[in-house]
Parts: structure tokens; sequence; C-alpha cells
């Protein structure tokens, strides 16, 4: 087993209540509730788009990107990065000022306005559930390789990790939430150069052998470019691209909480560049170090057990472990932990918000004073704190956590970006259009989705589709059918 010491153990700790201290040393910024959900709608551009990033940039990238080049598959997948200049432009010209333009601070107040309570308490319900199972299996999957690799007790640091994550961003807030954003962001971009250049300068043949064993085994190629609907073309992962990052920038709450705490337009302008487009040229190292890797110990330049080889998610943790000089080591699985406390928190911050917000303040008090505002913040946060804790915990019996969260993940937030398209596009679609899009648009999902995890239960009717397409058809779907009836109304009357 590799050897984590005292030192790295003391960097853990330290870097730890670091975080929570964060969220104590902005404090004073999150006694209201403007406070606590928007920063007062005063924080600089870079800062929020930092935050952007560090959202893309979860633990699960962190691990899981180098995992996927560094086994059998290439750089196919980078293509989904490839994807982000275009839904930047898209989001600067229509989704920014859309939202920028609402005082509120909930991404579907504008749905509610457009097609009434119905869409949204129907987005609203899909981003909470969507975050609750987002939480669970980031813990997870974050705890899972470091248990193994460091023998450490698997419920004990996803108890650890919840409590903590509750904890600061109970009391700092979004402020709290968006500067350990960034500082993780920074953190994590650091420590994955300085692997990368560790790795290089270990192989046997220098520095270059990377790239003339890496592309003799085809590890960089971007996939097939043929028009196969049922594998991972480059064209069916960059429509994916397309579709998941505009449901990122258009109607998930975590990047238009950000946006809009950005305190004026040109800094909200800012965040959206950095938040959008520094992903690609960091994915692009994460890509580099999982090939980097396989080139690494392919050639000699380590030696890597069996059990690990086997299961690409640990690899470069044990790398880490096993090659990093003391104190660098811990600050690089603090990292990890930390990325995850991040993505986390995120997800935390912006579930109490709508909580408060879509059903507490909308339902149940609508003349709330700010002391009770604030109470339902907090008790929500607190709530969605233990419930993504729960999640975490139970995944730890499933077969394959990954597979569950994005089976979850598919079926609860497909249908958001069509509804909330087709009400951006057609001025003239009511509900009439919007909701039978919507019905249909959901079954779409759910057959794709369950008939691929279990195809004998369907037989001939399985979805012949690769799962990249669940998103694409489903919006599609939402989106053409509610055009076609109103365009059918406005004939017939």
């Amino acid at each position: 087993m590799p050897q984590f010491g005292f030192v790295d153990i003391a960097v853990l700790v330290v870097y730890f209540l670091g975080t929570i201290g964060l969220g104590f040393y902005f404090h004073k910024r999150s006694t209201s509730t403007e406070g606590f959900t928007a920063g007062d709608r005063s924080l600089p551009g870079i800062l929020c788009g930092l935050s952007m990033f560090a959202t893309y940039l979860s633990s699960l990238s962190f691990i899981g990107i180098p995992a996927m080049s560094f086994s059998d598959k290439n750089w196919g997948f980078f293509t989904f990065s490839l994807s982000l200049p275009i839904t930047t432009i898209i989001a600067i010209k229509y989704f920014m000022p859309y939202y920028r333009a609402s005082q509120s601070i909930s991404a579907y107040a504008n749905l509610e306005d457009r097609f009434g309570t119905w869409a949204r308490v129907y987005a609203s319900v899909c981003y909470l559930l969507t975050q609750i199972a987002r939480m669970g299996a980031v813990m997870y999957l974050t705890a899972l390789p470091l248990s193994l690799l460091l023998g450490w007790n698997i419920e004990l640091i996803i108890i650890v990790v919840g409590i903590s994550v509750t904890l600061y961003t109970f009391v700092g807030g979004i402020v709290a939430v968006i500067w350990t954003d960034a500082i993780q962001s920074v953190v994590l971009i650091g420590g994955a150069l300085i692997c990368t250049v560790a790795m290089l300068f270990g192989l046997p043949d220098g520095p270059g052998q990377v790239f003339s064993y890496g592309m003799a085994h085809g590890k960089f190629s971007l996939g097939d470019f043929g028009p196969s609907l049922t594998s991972e073309t480059f064209w069916i992962v960059l429509f994916f691209g397309i579709v998941m990052n505009l449901q990122n920038f258009g109607i998930d709450q975590n990047f238009i909480q950000r946006y809009k705490s950005a305190k004026s337009d040109k800094e909200a302008f800012k965040s959206l560049i950095v938040g959008g487009l520094l992903y690609i040229p960091v994915s692009a190292l994460f890509f580099f170090i999982g090939t980097t890797l396989y080139v690494y110990y392919q050639t000699g330049g380590g030696s890597l057990p069996p059990e690990y080889a086997a299961k690409p998610d640990y690899v470069f943790p044990f790398y880490i472990i096993q090659n990093l000089p003391v104190g660098l080591k811990g600050l690089l699985i603090a990292a990890i932990f930390a990325a995850a406390m991040s993505t986390v928190s995120t997800s935390l911050n912006s579930s109490a918000t709508l909580l408060m917000n879509d059903y507490y303040k909308r339902f149940f008090n609508k003349d709330a004073s700010e002391k009770q505002l604030m109470k339902a913040l907090y008790t929500a946060t607190i709530v969605w704190g233990i419930l993504g804790t729960i999640i975490g915990l139970l995944m730890i019996a499933a077969s394959n956590a990954f597979q569950v969260w994005q089976v979850l993940a598919g079926i609860l937030s497909g249908g958001m970006l069509g509804i909330l398209l087709l009400g951006m596009i057609s001025k003239k679609a009511s509900n009439s259009a919007a909701i039978p899009g919507a019905i249909l648009g959901v079954l779409i999902i759910l057959w794709m989705t369950i008939s691929n995890q279990s195809p004998g239960f369907f037989g001939a009717m399985t979805s012949p589709f690769h799962n990249y397409l669940i998103p694409i058809f489903g919006t599609l779907t939402i989106l053409v059918v509610g055009l076609l009836i109103s365009n059918l109304k406005k004939k017939v009357s």
C-alpha cells in the first residue's frame, strides 16, 4: 500500500481547516438572503468565472478524465470540451441578459412567468433531486479510490466531507463557496502541472516518449468521424457537449447563480469567458495526464500493482501517493477532497437557494421576514447536506455508482433545457404546446435510458442509440413538438 505519512496527514488536516475557516471569514457577508445566495450581487467576474470553472473541474474530472485516457479509450471525449466556445457565445448573447434582467435569484422564476407554476415546479424539483444524486455520487466516487489506496474507512471519509462542506456552506454562503472554488481550482491546476512534469521526466526515454509511444497506440485520437448513431463518434460527443453545456449555462442554477452574483453585466461577461473557456486547456491537460500515465507505466517508468491497473480511477491517486514528495502528496490529496467539497458546496448553496425562494417564499410564506428567510436557508442547507451524505453512503452498495448517477441525471434533467429553449425561441408557444412537448420528451428520455439499462425487458423495442443521444433527443423532442403544436394552433385560429 502506498505510504501516506504524518506530514501528509498534517497538510490534509490544515487544508481542511483552512477551507472551513474561509466559511467563517466570510460569515458577515452572508447574514442576509442577498448575501447568502448572491453575494449582494457585487462579486468580480473573474472570481465568479473561476467558480464556474471549478464546477466543471470537480474531483470526478480530476480522477475520471485521466482514468478515461489511461484506459483503452483515446481523447474522444475531449470533443465535449471543444463544444464550449459555441455554447459560451450562446450564453453570452442570450442566457446572460435573459437571467440578469430578472430580479429573482431563482433560475426557474422566468419559466413561471412564461408557462406558469407547473414549469417552475417541474424544473426546480428535477434540479433539486439531481443535486442530491450529484452530491452523493461525488462524495462516494471521491472516497472510494482514496479509501482503497490509503486504507481509510470509506463511510468515515464520506461523513467527514459531508459535515465539513455543510458547515462552511452554512456559515459562509455563496461568497465562501465562490472563493473556495477559486482557490481549489488554482491548487488543482498547479498540482496537475507538477504531476505532469514529474511523469514526463520520469519516462525512460524522456518527455518525447509520451508522443511517440502514445501516437503509435492511438491514444491521441479524437475518435471515429463516421455517421454512426450507436457508437461514441466525434459528432455524437460534440452534439452531446453542446446540449449538456447549453443546459449548464441556460438552466442550471449553479451557473446562473454565479453570473447573477457578478456586480455588473461586464463582470458577468468576464465570468462566462473564464468559466466557459478555461476548462478547454485544463481538460486537455487532464487527458494528457492520463495518456502520460499510460506511457509511464507501459514503458517501465514505474510499477503499477495489478489490482490498480484493472481500476483506472485509482491510477492517478496511486501515482500521487507513490511518487510525489512528502507534503506535496498531502496537498494534492487534500485538493482532491477539496474539489469534492467545492462541487458539493455549490450544489448545496444552490439547492438551499431554490428551496427558500421557489418553495418556502413562493408557496408557504409569501410575506416572510428576512429572519424567517434566513432560517429557511439555514434549514435547507442542513437538510440537503444530510440527504446528500446519506445518498453517498447508500451508493457504497451500488455496483456502478457513476452509472447510477448518469441514469438519474439523464432522467431528471433531460427535459429542462427543452422547455427553456421553447419559451425563448417561440413567443407564441403556450402551455398547450409546452406540456405535450415536455411529456413526450420525458417519455423519450425514460425509454432510451431504461431500455439501455435493461434491454432484455424491452426486447425489440430497446433503444438502438448511444447513451449520449438521450439528452439530445429529449431536448429536440420537446422543442420540435412544442413548435409544431404552436404552428398548428396558429393556422387553426
